[in-house]
């Protein structure tokens, strides 16, 4: 099997585990096992918790004293076996706590993928802006076929959805110890105290560009955490209204949600192009643009004569996602490409502040501003809630294009 088979197989796998679960297991918690809504809240911010120190930390890790791949391998297998128990439980103290242990060892995989499959594609001499993207984006094919796999298996109430990631997980966490190796990078430099706590990374904050980017992937961050936190509730609200309750929409959220993944798969194939004629900036901008449309076009949505509006909204999050997400971390890869030693570590970092910080942020705030716009009768606007988070995307995006300073030089075309 060729080396781009390989990672392929990883980055499947890697979301694969996650779509099993991420958007159907709310529904199964309130539904089957009677938890409050509070009780699942909790229970996906463990995601947002995890994601502010773990990543880095295992970055660390993996920069220092273990091999990358094997460090993969171990979370996987132990989140394997955690998502196996999390199947078996119907007390919602009991679920936090296991869920959040399986936070803490799934959410560094990401950067750890992101950084095995770096790794790797170095030693080959590959181009990673331009072979990656390709690469990844059978990840989210992954997350597709796996949320496909639950909601027409008629297990999105049913902890089979569990038992489904932990069998997935632990293929990968055995898989993984095949890989390529992908050591810590032996240094001879004399380490300084903040080299000895695995700090290294920080000093990226010294950089204006960088430092602004970082601040600016935790506002981004934001956003992605309110789609993943009230997309589903959203649709599924729709229920309550005679017109729709019967609706495609209501009665296959999960489905109509992939579609945002579906869309993902065509704009990764295209951050090689964009990157390359526009720069960073431009791309980032694009991604903060769309999701001012992500959140407008579910404000005027609707499951019936708005469907089209719904469906857009899906098509557009491809580039809000992949825009930033992927093109982020392609960026942390060029910044640190005469910094080996602080790879792990940097991607971990903006794993943080991505998916911790800004997740936690986002969480927190967009309850807030859901609760606001909530009659005591339990009835949500909607409406006023979407366009309020999309005013939230239109200011970080005027924001950024004031003060993230970046000159892209367009790559001249190859000489025939």
């Amino acid at each position: 099997m060729s080396i781009k088979l390989r990672l392929t197989l990883m980055n499947f796998l890697q979301f694969f585990i996650w779509g099993t679960w991420l958007i159907s297991l709310g529904g199964y918690m309130i539904q089957k096992l009677g938890f409050t809504g509070g009780t699942v809240g909790a229970v996906y911010a463990t995601m947002g918790m995890a994601s502010l120190f773990m990543p880095a930390l295992l970055g660390i890790v993996a920069d220092r004293w273990v091999n990358s791949e094997r460090l993969l391998g171990i979370c996987h297998i132990l989140g394997a076996v955690f998502l196996y128990l999390a199947s078996t439980i119907t007390d919602p103290d009991q679920m936090y706590w296991v869920m959040l242990v399986n936070s803490l060892v799934f959410m560094p995989t990401i950067a750890l993928n992101n950084t095995v499959s770096y790794n790797i594609m170095g030693q080959k001499k590959m181009d990673v802006i331009k072979d990656f993207p390709p690469i990844r984006v059978w990840g989210t094919i992954g997350f597709i076929i796996a949320m496909w796999v639950v909601d027409l298996g008629g297990w999105t109430l049913s902890p089979t959805q569990l038992y489904i990631g932990s069998i997935a997980s632990l293929f990968l966490g055995v898989y993984a110890f095949t890989m390529p190796a992908c050591p810590p990078v032996k240094t001879e430099r004399k380490r300084s105290i903040v080299s000895a706590l695995g700090l290294d990374a920080l000093v990226l904050f010294k950089q204006q560009k960088t430092a602004v980017f970082f601040l600016f992937s935790m506002l981004l961050g934001a956003a992605l955490q309110i789609t993943n936190t009230f997309g589903s509730p959203f649709l599924q609200d729709f229920a309550k209204d005679s017109r729709f309750m019967d609706s495609f929409a209501v009665t296959h959220p999960g489905i109509l949600m992939s579609v945002s993944q579906m869309s993902e798969t065509l704009f990764i194939l295209a951050i090689p192009f964009f990157l390359k004629r526009f720069g960073i900036k431009t791309v980032v901008l694009m991604s903060m643009f769309a999701w001012v449309l992500r959140f407008g076009l579910f404000g005027i949505g609707n499951p019936s004569e708005g469907l089209v509006f719904l469906i857009l909204s899906m098509i557009v999050y491809g580039i809000a996602f992949d825009f930033f997400n992927i093109s982020g971390s392609l960026f942390i890869e060029q910044e640190t490409e005469t910094k080996p030693e602080i790879r792990a570590s940097a991607q971990g970092l903006f794993m943080v502040m991505t998916n911790g910080v800004g997740a936690t942020v986002g969480g927190l705030t967009s309850g807030w501003v859901v609760d606001l716009f909530t009659s005591a009768d339990g009835m949500k606007d909607w409406t006023t809630i979407w366009f309020v988070f999309a005013g939230y995307a239109l200011a970080i995006g005027i924001l950024f294009a004031l003060f993230f300073r970046y000159k892209h030089n367009i790559q001249p075309a190859p000489q025939k």
